[in-house]
Protein backbone atom coordinates (compact mmCIF):
# COMPACT_ATOMS: atom_id res chain seq x y z
CA UNK A 1 0.00 0.00 0.00
CA UNK A 2 1.25 3.50 -0.86
CA UNK A 3 1.69 6.10 1.85
CA UNK A 4 -1.02 8.37 0.43
CA UNK A 5 -3.55 5.53 0.41
CA UNK A 6 -2.75 4.54 3.98
CA UNK A 7 -3.06 8.09 5.29
CA UNK A 8 -6.30 8.59 3.40
CA UNK A 9 -7.73 5.39 4.87
CA UNK A 10 -6.77 6.43 8.41
CA UNK A 11 -8.30 9.90 8.08
CA UNK A 12 -11.26 9.71 5.73
CA UNK A 13 -14.67 9.28 7.34
CA UNK A 14 -13.49 9.66 10.94
CA UNK A 15 -16.32 12.07 11.65
CA UNK A 16 -17.31 11.02 15.18
CA UNK A 17 -15.48 11.93 18.36
CA UNK A 18 -15.48 10.09 21.67
CA UNK A 19 -14.32 12.30 24.51
CA UNK A 20 -11.67 10.62 26.64
CA UNK A 21 -10.26 12.19 29.84
CA UNK A 22 -6.77 10.98 28.99
CA UNK A 23 -6.39 11.46 25.22
CA UNK A 24 -9.04 14.06 24.44
CA UNK A 25 -11.24 13.66 21.34
CA UNK A 26 -10.80 10.23 19.74
CA UNK A 27 -12.08 9.99 16.14
CA UNK A 28 -14.21 7.10 14.83
CA UNK A 29 -15.87 6.23 11.55
CA UNK A 30 -19.56 5.32 11.59
CA UNK A 31 -18.73 1.62 11.36
CA UNK A 32 -16.00 1.62 14.01
CA UNK A 33 -18.24 3.55 16.37
CA UNK A 34 -20.97 0.96 15.77
CA UNK A 35 -18.62 -1.65 17.23
CA UNK A 36 -18.97 0.15 20.57
CA UNK A 37 -22.70 -0.62 20.57
CA UNK A 38 -22.35 -4.40 20.22
CA UNK A 39 -23.19 -6.41 23.33
CA UNK A 40 -19.69 -7.91 23.51
CA UNK A 41 -18.06 -4.47 23.69
CA UNK A 42 -20.75 -2.74 25.75
CA UNK A 43 -20.20 -5.37 28.46
CA UNK A 44 -16.72 -3.92 29.03
CA UNK A 45 -18.34 -0.83 30.55
CA UNK A 46 -19.34 -3.07 33.47
CA UNK A 47 -15.86 -4.45 34.17
CA UNK A 48 -13.46 -2.35 36.25
CA UNK A 49 -10.03 -2.15 34.69
CA UNK A 50 -8.19 -2.71 37.97
CA UNK A 51 -10.71 -4.94 39.69
CA UNK A 52 -10.63 -4.56 43.49
CA UNK A 53 -7.97 -1.80 43.44
CA UNK A 54 -10.71 0.79 44.05
CA UNK A 55 -10.82 -0.34 47.68
CA UNK A 56 -7.32 1.14 48.04
CA UNK A 57 -7.50 3.89 45.39
CA UNK A 58 -11.15 5.03 45.25
CA UNK A 59 -10.67 6.80 41.92
CA UNK A 60 -9.66 3.58 40.16
CA UNK A 61 -13.16 2.74 38.94
CA UNK A 62 -12.44 3.19 35.22
CA UNK A 63 -13.52 0.37 32.95
CA UNK A 64 -12.13 -1.97 30.34
CA UNK A 65 -14.23 -0.10 27.78
CA UNK A 66 -12.44 3.21 28.36
CA UNK A 67 -9.11 1.36 28.24
CA UNK A 68 -10.07 -0.37 24.98
CA UNK A 69 -10.98 2.96 23.39
CA UNK A 70 -7.59 4.27 24.50
CA UNK A 71 -5.79 1.28 22.95
CA UNK A 72 -7.68 1.87 19.69
CA UNK A 73 -6.63 5.54 19.75
CA UNK A 74 -2.93 4.77 20.30
CA UNK A 75 -3.03 1.98 17.70
CA UNK A 76 -4.43 4.37 15.10
CA UNK A 77 -1.83 7.01 15.99
CA UNK A 78 0.90 4.41 15.58
CA UNK A 79 -0.34 3.46 12.11
CA UNK A 80 -0.46 7.13 11.16
CA UNK A 81 3.10 7.70 12.36
CA UNK A 82 4.41 4.61 10.60
CA UNK A 83 2.57 5.52 7.39
CA UNK A 84 4.06 9.01 7.25
CA UNK A 85 7.60 7.58 7.24
CA UNK A 86 7.39 5.10 4.36
CA UNK A 87 6.57 5.43 0.67
CA UNK A 88 5.42 1.80 0.56
CA UNK A 89 3.85 -0.09 3.45
CA UNK A 90 3.32 -3.85 4.01
CA UNK A 91 -0.35 -3.15 4.75
CA UNK A 92 -3.70 -3.66 3.07
CA UNK A 93 -6.86 -1.65 3.69
CA UNK A 94 -8.61 -4.69 5.15
CA UNK A 95 -5.58 -5.43 7.32
CA UNK A 96 -5.39 -1.92 8.76
CA UNK A 97 -9.07 -1.93 9.63
CA UNK A 98 -8.67 -5.40 11.14
CA UNK A 99 -5.88 -4.03 13.33
CA UNK A 100 -7.96 -1.06 14.49
CA UNK A 101 -10.86 -3.40 15.24
CA UNK A 102 -8.51 -5.73 17.13
CA UNK A 103 -7.27 -2.82 19.26
CA UNK A 104 -10.84 -1.99 20.17
CA UNK A 105 -11.79 -5.63 20.82
CA UNK A 106 -8.64 -6.99 22.44
CA UNK A 107 -10.24 -7.22 25.92
CA UNK A 108 -13.71 -8.53 25.06
CA UNK A 109 -12.83 -11.91 26.55
CA UNK A 110 -11.34 -10.47 29.74
CA UNK A 111 -12.41 -11.71 33.14
CA UNK A 112 -13.73 -9.43 35.89
CA UNK A 113 -11.62 -8.49 38.89
CA UNK A 114 -8.47 -7.85 36.84
CA UNK A 115 -6.11 -10.80 37.12
CA UNK A 116 -7.69 -12.69 40.00
CA UNK A 117 -8.49 -15.57 37.62
CA UNK A 118 -5.22 -15.56 35.69
CA UNK A 119 -3.74 -18.67 37.31
CA UNK A 120 -6.85 -20.85 37.29
CA UNK A 121 -5.86 -22.96 34.26
CA UNK A 122 -8.60 -21.62 32.03
CA UNK A 123 -8.63 -20.22 28.52
CA UNK A 124 -6.65 -17.01 28.12
CA UNK A 125 -8.84 -13.96 27.52
CA UNK A 126 -7.28 -13.53 24.02
CA UNK A 127 -8.46 -17.01 23.04
CA UNK A 128 -11.94 -16.25 24.38
CA UNK A 129 -11.95 -13.05 22.31
CA UNK A 130 -11.04 -15.01 19.18
CA UNK A 131 -13.93 -17.43 19.74
CA UNK A 132 -16.32 -14.53 20.33
CA UNK A 133 -15.30 -12.85 17.09
CA UNK A 134 -15.69 -16.12 15.21
CA UNK A 135 -19.05 -17.08 16.73
CA UNK A 136 -20.92 -13.89 17.76
CA UNK A 137 -23.05 -12.92 14.76
CA UNK A 138 -23.72 -9.34 15.88
CA UNK A 139 -20.04 -8.72 16.56
CA UNK A 140 -18.91 -10.43 13.34
CA UNK A 141 -21.27 -8.37 11.19
CA UNK A 142 -20.06 -5.14 12.83
CA UNK A 143 -16.42 -6.08 12.17
CA UNK A 144 -17.13 -6.74 8.49
CA UNK A 145 -19.03 -3.45 8.15
CA UNK A 146 -15.97 -1.68 9.56
CA UNK A 147 -14.00 -2.92 6.55
CA UNK A 148 -12.12 -5.52 8.57
CA UNK A 149 -11.67 -9.26 8.21
CA UNK A 150 -13.10 -11.34 11.07
CA UNK A 151 -10.49 -14.08 10.94
CA UNK A 152 -7.59 -11.63 10.72
CA UNK A 153 -8.94 -9.52 13.58
CA UNK A 154 -9.26 -12.63 15.76
CA UNK A 155 -5.74 -13.80 14.93
CA UNK A 156 -4.22 -10.42 15.69
CA UNK A 157 -5.68 -10.60 19.20
CA UNK A 158 -4.89 -14.27 19.89
CA UNK A 159 -1.15 -14.27 19.22
CA UNK A 160 -0.84 -17.96 20.16
CA UNK A 161 -3.17 -19.11 17.38
CA UNK A 162 -1.21 -20.35 14.33
CA UNK A 163 -0.99 -18.15 11.22
CA UNK A 164 1.41 -17.83 8.30
CA UNK A 165 0.15 -14.41 7.23
CA UNK A 166 2.98 -11.86 7.39
CA UNK A 167 0.69 -8.83 7.69
CA UNK A 168 -1.12 -10.40 10.65
CA UNK A 169 2.28 -11.01 12.23
CA UNK A 170 3.19 -7.33 11.92
CA UNK A 171 -0.02 -6.22 13.64
CA UNK A 172 0.52 -8.80 16.39
CA UNK A 173 3.96 -7.40 17.11
CA UNK A 174 2.56 -3.87 17.28
CA UNK A 175 -0.31 -4.87 19.61
CA UNK A 176 1.80 -7.09 21.91
CA UNK A 177 5.28 -5.72 22.58
CA UNK A 178 7.34 -3.48 24.84
CA UNK A 179 5.78 -0.29 23.44
CA UNK A 180 2.38 -1.71 22.54
CA UNK A 181 -0.80 0.41 22.61
CA UNK A 182 -2.15 -1.71 25.47
CA UNK A 183 0.73 -0.90 27.81
CA UNK A 184 0.98 2.74 26.78
CA UNK A 185 -2.68 3.21 27.63
CA UNK A 186 -3.08 1.18 30.80
CA UNK A 187 0.01 2.57 32.53
CA UNK A 188 -1.07 6.15 31.94
CA UNK A 189 -4.78 5.51 32.48
CA UNK A 190 -4.38 3.51 35.68
CA UNK A 191 -2.04 6.15 37.12
CA UNK A 192 -4.44 8.94 36.13
CA UNK A 193 -7.50 7.41 37.77
CA UNK A 194 -5.68 6.10 40.84
CA UNK A 195 -4.20 9.55 41.37
CA UNK A 196 -0.60 8.37 41.49
CA UNK A 197 2.13 9.96 39.33
CA UNK A 198 4.25 6.99 38.31
CA UNK A 199 2.64 5.62 35.16
CA UNK A 200 2.34 8.63 32.86
CA UNK A 201 4.29 8.36 29.58
CA UNK A 202 5.37 10.79 26.90
CA UNK A 203 3.15 8.85 24.54
CA UNK A 204 3.17 11.36 21.67
CA UNK A 205 6.96 11.38 21.56
CA UNK A 206 7.11 7.57 21.64
CA UNK A 207 4.61 7.26 18.78
CA UNK A 208 6.42 9.77 16.55
CA UNK A 209 9.70 7.94 17.20
CA UNK A 210 8.39 4.61 15.91
CA UNK A 211 8.77 3.18 12.41
CA UNK A 212 8.78 -0.20 10.67
CA UNK A 213 11.87 -2.16 9.62
CA UNK A 214 11.46 -5.64 8.10
CA UNK A 215 7.99 -5.92 9.57
CA UNK A 216 9.04 -5.03 13.12
CA UNK A 217 8.50 -1.91 15.17
CA UNK A 218 11.72 0.02 15.70
CA UNK A 219 12.37 3.06 17.87
CA UNK A 220 14.68 5.94 17.05
CA UNK A 221 17.80 5.78 19.20
CA UNK A 222 17.13 9.34 20.39
CA UNK A 223 14.00 8.06 22.14
CA UNK A 224 15.60 5.14 23.98
CA UNK A 225 14.98 6.83 27.33
CA UNK A 226 11.27 6.45 26.56
CA UNK A 227 11.62 2.66 26.70
CA UNK A 228 13.35 2.93 30.05
CA UNK A 229 10.59 5.23 31.28
CA UNK A 230 7.88 2.77 30.22
CA UNK A 231 9.63 -0.15 31.91
CA UNK A 232 10.36 1.82 35.07
CA UNK A 233 6.75 3.05 35.14
CA UNK A 234 5.60 -0.55 34.88
CA UNK A 235 7.80 -1.41 37.86
CA UNK A 236 6.49 1.52 39.88
CA UNK A 237 2.87 0.75 39.04
CA UNK A 238 3.29 -2.85 40.16
CA UNK A 239 4.97 -1.66 43.34
CA UNK A 240 2.36 0.96 44.20
CA UNK A 241 -0.90 -0.19 42.60
CA UNK A 242 -1.09 -3.63 41.01
CA UNK A 243 0.79 -5.39 43.81
CA UNK A 244 -0.18 -3.11 46.69
CA UNK A 245 -0.68 -5.37 49.69
CA UNK A 246 -4.38 -4.52 49.87
CA UNK A 247 -4.92 -5.27 46.19
CA UNK A 248 -2.99 -8.53 46.58
CA UNK A 249 -5.16 -9.43 49.58
CA UNK A 250 -8.35 -8.95 47.57
CA UNK A 251 -6.92 -10.82 44.59
CA UNK A 252 -5.75 -13.76 46.72
CA UNK A 253 -9.06 -13.95 48.60
CA UNK A 254 -11.05 -14.16 45.36
CA UNK A 255 -8.61 -16.67 43.94
CA UNK A 256 -8.93 -18.91 47.01
CA UNK A 257 -12.73 -18.79 46.88
CA UNK A 258 -12.81 -19.78 43.22
CA UNK A 259 -10.09 -22.43 43.46
CA UNK A 260 -11.93 -24.07 46.34
CA UNK A 261 -15.24 -23.97 44.48
CA UNK A 262 -13.63 -25.43 41.34
CA UNK A 263 -11.83 -28.14 43.31
CA UNK A 264 -15.00 -29.14 45.13
CA UNK A 265 -17.16 -29.10 42.01
CA UNK A 266 -19.42 -26.26 43.14
CA UNK A 267 -18.72 -24.39 39.90
CA UNK A 268 -16.97 -25.18 36.61
CA UNK A 269 -14.60 -23.08 34.51
CA UNK A 270 -17.48 -22.33 32.13
CA UNK A 271 -19.27 -20.51 34.96
CA UNK A 272 -16.49 -17.89 34.93
CA UNK A 273 -16.33 -17.02 31.24
CA UNK A 274 -17.84 -13.86 29.76
CA UNK A 275 -19.01 -12.36 33.03
CA UNK A 276 -19.12 -8.67 33.91
CA UNK A 277 -18.45 -7.52 37.48
CA UNK A 278 -22.10 -7.75 38.50
CA UNK A 279 -22.58 -11.24 37.04
CA UNK A 280 -19.34 -12.38 38.64
CA UNK A 281 -20.39 -11.13 42.06
CA UNK A 282 -23.92 -12.50 41.63
CA UNK A 283 -22.50 -15.97 41.07
CA UNK A 284 -21.77 -16.34 44.77
CA UNK A 285 -25.34 -15.34 45.62
CA UNK A 286 -26.50 -18.59 44.01
CA UNK A 287 -24.41 -20.42 46.60
CA UNK A 288 -24.94 -18.12 49.57
CA UNK A 289 -24.42 -20.94 52.10
CA UNK A 290 -21.10 -22.01 50.57
CA UNK A 291 -18.50 -20.80 53.09
CA UNK A 292 -15.58 -20.07 50.73
CA UNK A 293 -17.72 -17.57 48.80
CA UNK A 294 -17.82 -15.44 51.94
CA UNK A 295 -14.36 -14.31 50.79
CA UNK A 296 -15.89 -12.81 47.66
CA UNK A 297 -18.52 -11.02 49.72
CA UNK A 298 -15.85 -9.68 52.04
CA UNK A 299 -13.85 -8.33 49.10
CA UNK A 300 -16.93 -6.72 47.62
CA UNK A 301 -17.53 -4.87 50.88
CA UNK A 302 -13.88 -3.97 51.45
CA UNK A 303 -13.32 -6.37 54.36
CA UNK A 304 -9.84 -7.46 53.42
CA UNK A 305 -7.52 -9.83 55.24
CA UNK A 306 -4.28 -8.23 56.45
CA UNK A 307 -0.76 -9.16 55.37
CA UNK A 308 0.73 -10.60 58.54
CA UNK A 309 3.90 -12.27 57.24
CA UNK A 310 5.89 -12.15 54.05
CA UNK A 311 9.25 -13.08 52.61
CA UNK A 312 11.16 -12.43 49.39
CA UNK A 313 10.13 -15.04 46.85
CA UNK A 314 12.66 -17.29 45.16
CA UNK A 315 11.16 -19.97 42.95
CA UNK A 316 11.76 -23.44 44.34
CA UNK A 317 13.46 -22.06 47.47
CA UNK A 318 11.04 -19.96 49.48
CA UNK A 319 8.18 -22.32 50.32
CA UNK A 320 7.38 -26.02 50.36
CA UNK A 321 6.21 -27.68 47.16
CA UNK A 322 2.61 -27.66 48.40
CA UNK A 323 2.58 -23.90 48.90
CA UNK A 324 4.33 -23.27 45.56
CA UNK A 325 1.57 -24.91 43.53
CA UNK A 326 -1.62 -22.93 43.01
CA UNK A 327 -3.69 -26.14 43.06
CA UNK A 328 -2.09 -27.56 46.22
CA UNK A 329 -1.64 -24.34 48.21
CA UNK A 330 -4.73 -25.10 50.26
CA UNK A 331 -2.80 -27.91 51.99
CA UNK A 332 -0.19 -25.44 53.24
CA UNK A 333 -2.98 -23.07 54.31
CA UNK A 334 -4.57 -25.93 56.28
CA UNK A 335 -1.30 -26.55 58.12
CA UNK A 336 -1.08 -22.87 59.02
CA UNK A 337 -4.67 -23.01 60.30
CA UNK A 338 -3.84 -25.98 62.51
CA UNK A 339 -0.73 -24.21 63.83
CA UNK A 340 -2.74 -21.10 64.78
CA UNK A 341 -6.15 -22.40 65.84
CA UNK A 342 -5.04 -23.42 69.34
CA UNK A 343 -4.33 -19.77 70.15
CA UNK A 344 -7.03 -18.40 67.85
CA UNK A 345 -9.97 -20.83 68.10
CA UNK A 346 -12.28 -18.60 66.06
CA UNK A 347 -9.95 -18.78 63.05
CA UNK A 348 -11.61 -20.42 60.03
CA UNK A 349 -10.27 -22.11 56.94
CA UNK A 350 -11.32 -19.14 54.83
CA UNK A 351 -9.29 -16.81 57.06
CA UNK A 352 -5.92 -18.21 55.95
CA UNK A 353 -4.68 -17.17 52.51
CA UNK A 354 -1.22 -17.54 50.97
CA UNK A 355 -0.41 -15.29 48.03
CA UNK A 356 2.40 -15.59 45.49
CA UNK A 357 2.19 -13.11 42.58
CA UNK A 358 2.77 -14.36 39.05
CA UNK A 359 6.19 -13.71 37.47
CA UNK A 360 6.56 -10.52 35.45
CA UNK A 361 9.19 -9.28 33.02
CA UNK A 362 10.84 -5.87 32.75
CA UNK A 363 12.89 -6.65 29.67
CA UNK A 364 12.42 -5.15 26.22
CA UNK A 365 12.09 -6.75 22.81
CA UNK A 366 12.00 -3.42 20.95
CA UNK A 367 14.64 -2.82 18.30
CA UNK A 368 16.53 0.46 18.12
CA UNK A 369 17.32 2.41 14.93
CA UNK A 370 20.58 4.35 14.85
CA UNK A 371 20.92 7.66 12.99
CA UNK A 372 22.65 5.80 10.14
CA UNK A 373 19.58 3.57 9.68
CA UNK A 374 21.07 0.40 11.18
CA UNK A 375 18.90 -1.59 13.59
CA UNK A 376 20.08 -3.22 16.82
CA UNK A 377 18.51 -5.17 19.66
CA UNK A 378 17.83 -3.21 22.81
CA UNK A 379 20.45 -5.28 24.65
CA UNK A 380 23.14 -4.02 22.28
CA UNK A 381 22.58 -0.32 22.95
CA UNK A 382 22.92 -0.31 26.72
CA UNK A 383 19.26 -0.35 27.71
CA UNK A 384 19.51 -0.53 31.46
CA UNK A 385 16.46 -2.72 31.96
CA UNK A 386 17.99 -5.51 29.90
CA UNK A 387 20.44 -5.84 32.78
CA UNK A 388 18.36 -4.76 35.74
CA UNK A 389 14.97 -6.24 34.77
CA UNK A 390 15.39 -9.49 36.69
CA UNK A 391 16.55 -7.58 39.75
CA UNK A 392 13.46 -5.36 39.64
CA UNK A 393 11.20 -8.38 39.23
CA UNK A 394 12.86 -10.22 42.12
CA UNK A 395 12.58 -7.18 44.38
CA UNK A 396 8.81 -7.04 43.84
CA UNK A 397 7.76 -10.66 44.33
CA UNK A 398 6.99 -11.67 47.88
CA UNK A 399 5.26 -14.73 49.25
CA UNK A 400 2.73 -13.39 51.73
CA UNK A 401 0.37 -14.74 54.36
CA UNK A 402 -2.96 -12.95 54.85
CA UNK A 403 -4.96 -13.38 58.05
CA UNK A 404 -7.58 -11.52 60.14
CA UNK A 405 -6.43 -8.44 62.02
CA UNK A 406 -6.51 -10.12 65.44
CA UNK A 407 -3.70 -12.57 64.60
CA UNK A 408 -0.33 -11.22 65.69
CA UNK A 409 2.48 -10.83 63.18
CA UNK A 410 4.77 -12.84 65.43
CA UNK A 411 2.44 -15.85 65.47
CA UNK A 412 1.81 -15.53 61.73
CA UNK A 413 5.53 -15.43 60.94
CA UNK A 414 6.17 -18.55 63.04
CA UNK A 415 3.42 -20.48 61.24
CA UNK A 416 4.63 -19.27 57.86
CA UNK A 417 8.15 -20.48 58.63
CA UNK A 418 6.77 -23.97 59.17
CA UNK A 419 5.32 -23.90 55.66
CA UNK A 420 8.59 -22.55 54.32
CA UNK A 421 10.42 -25.62 55.52
CA UNK A 422 7.63 -28.06 54.74
CA UNK A 423 7.03 -29.07 58.35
Amino acid sequence: MRREDALNLLNKGFIHSVKDPLWGNIPFTDALKALLDTAAVEKLSRIKQNGPAYHIYPGAVHTRLSHSIGVYHIGREMLLSISRKSEELPFTAKGMMSFLSACLLHDIGHFPYAHSLKELSMMEHEEIARHLIEEDEELGDAIVKAGADKAMCALIIDKDAPTDDKETGIYRRILSGTLDPDKLDYLSRDAFFAGIPYGRQDTDYIITSLSLSDGRLVLDQSAISSVEQVLFSKYMMYRNLYWHKGVRSATAMIKKALLTALREGVITSEDLYLKDDYEFYSMQERFSSYAPFSLMRDVEHGRLLERKAWMAYREGETLSDEAEGILTRYKAEERILHALERKYPSLKETDVVIDIPEPISFESDIQIMSPDGSVSDAADVGLIFQKAGKLFSASLRSAALYLPSYVSEEDAAAAFQEVRHGK
